[in-house]
């Protein structure tokens, strides 16, 4: 047996151990990806895969460090800014309808997306009656996007993708700013309930009318996939709209027929069942 089938071993022993343990599953993650951030983490300690397997058995401090480096979070605010545009301009006016909003979004990361969310939900008159739960896996993470600050050296790249967002405003206007960090306002934060949330074993969140889960599934096989998509179907009311990452399949949402497309090309569906 060579090395990279021991090494394959080692990383699906150490998985195992984490799920059986702890209770986290990373069992069913896109394989190239795990072994990238399990290498990586064993790296950072100077250690092989083997070595960590006792350390996730028996070291608790251990493992929100795992968690974290396991699931990397990417984010910024507005990111692919078509999407948020084409939420304000389609799906948006649709929510008007309800006399409060619950917005749901999974894998938040730091929080830079869901602070944009809430910002387009003020410029579209919905804020004050919206309630925004924003959930991830990854503690560290969550700490990080319940503070909602951010380095100022990316301020450049969020105005602009805040313009094409279709801004109304000025971004200075929702952030308070020294020469290092930038802080969102307190109106903004107050609207979102932070909280952890294991898609892969956990079941509904809350019920929502708009779910936002962006480039999180590309991360996940096909099994699992089906399983969040089952989960977003539950969550949503009748009638509502799941919002994925650009980058995430269309056809592995459109083949297991729970939604139809709305605009394909931002990768937002609707709950089938018919259209509003």
């Amino acid at each position: 047996m060579d090395d990279t089938s021991i090494q394959a071993i080692e990383i699906s022993l150490f998985l195992e151990a984490l799920y059986q343990r702890h209770g986290y599953d990373f069992r069913n993650y896109a394989k190239a990806s795990i072994k990238r951030r399990v290498l990586t983490l064993a790296a950072i300690h100077g250690q092989t895969v083997a070595d960590l397997i006792p350390r996730i058995l028996h070291d608790d401090g251990f493992v929100t460090e795992a968690i974290a480096q396991l699931s990397v979070p990417v984010s910024e605010m507005f990111r692919d800014p078509i999407v948020f545009k084409t939420l304000r301009e389609t799906i948006l006016p649709l929510l008007q309808t309800y006399p409060r909003i619950n917005i749901w979004q999974a894998g938040c990361a730091t929080g830079e997306e869901i602070y944009s969310l809430a910002i387009i939900l003020e410029e579209e008159g919905l804020l004050e009656r919206a309630q925004i739960y924003a959930t991830d896996i990854n503690d560290i993470a969550l700490r990080k996007a319940e503070d909602g600050i951010f380095p100022v050296r990316y301020l450049p790249e969020y105005e602009r993708n805040y313009k094409n967002a279709g801004g109304k405003t000025k971004l200075s206007d929702y952030y308070v700013a020294n020469t290092e960090f930038m802080r969102l306002h307190e109106r903004l934060r107050r609207k979102i309930v932070f909280a952890h949330h294991n898609l892969v074993s956990d079941g509904v969140f809350c019920e929502v009318q708009l779910i936002l889960c962006r480039n999180v599934l590309i991360y996940f096989n096909n099994d699992l996939q089906k399983k969040v998509l089952e989960l977003f179907h539950k969550s949503l009311v009748r009638h509502g709209f799941l919002c994925l990452g650009t980058r995430e399949s269309k056809r592995a949402v459109e083949e297991r027929q729970l939604f139809a497309a709305i605009n394909r090309n931002c990768m937002i569906f609707q709950k089938k069942g018919g259209e509003l």
